[in-house]
């Protein structure tokens, strides 16, 4: 009879246990899903050096930096047109929502190794190798699994003389 009482308040435990720690884990559901990245979140500091491309498939630009609102959210990001390694360069915030992301690499005629970051690093993907494109296909396994921080590049509606007319950002 006590054995049977033991067991019985054992079990009644081993249930209210489980059912306190579902509590949490279902009240976190949300904070949980901020811990891992998922499909379609890109690092802004991963998309500094990303190449943008007009709807003719020329390049007009890069990403030189994100500007976040308020609230957190980007609102418009800086694209760098015209110079060399930096020196003359111009600056144009355009809005985040007119780009469109393309995870595909852009097509070219030939083999060109992947852009370099702002600071200097070479573009990486996810696995820690060199992103390089030959064509229309990716030469990482990272890309063929869909494991990157950013996306190969952005396609904005503008020519180069266009953007190079607008208003020059400053910081």
């Amino acid at each position: 009879m006590i054995s049977r009482t033991i067991a019985a308040a054992l079990l009644t435990t081993a249930l209210l246990t489980g059912v306190a720690s579902a509590q949490p884990a279902a009240a976190n559901k949300d904070a949980a899903g901020a811990t891992m990245h998922r499909e379609g979140e890109w690092r802004a500091s991963k998309l500094a050096g990303v190449n943008v491309y007009n709807e003719a498939n020329e390049k007009i630009g890069d990403i030189n930096d994100v500007i976040l609102d308020k609230s957190g959210k980007a609102s418009k990001v800086i694209l760098g047109v015209g110079g060399f390694l930096g020196m003359g360069e111009h600056l144009v915030a355009v809005p985040l929502e007119k780009l469109k992301w393309v995870n595909e690499p852009a097509r070219s005629a030939g083999t060109s190794t992947a852009p370099t970051n702002v600071d200097g690093n070479a573009r990486t993907a996810s696995d820690g190798t060199a992103r390089t494109t030959t064509g229309t296909a990716t030469t990482t396994a990272a890309a063929r699994a869909g494991h990157n921080w950013y996306p190969d590049h952005a396609v904005y509606n503008a020519t180069k003389d266009q953007l190079k007319a607008m208003p020059e950002f400053k910081y």
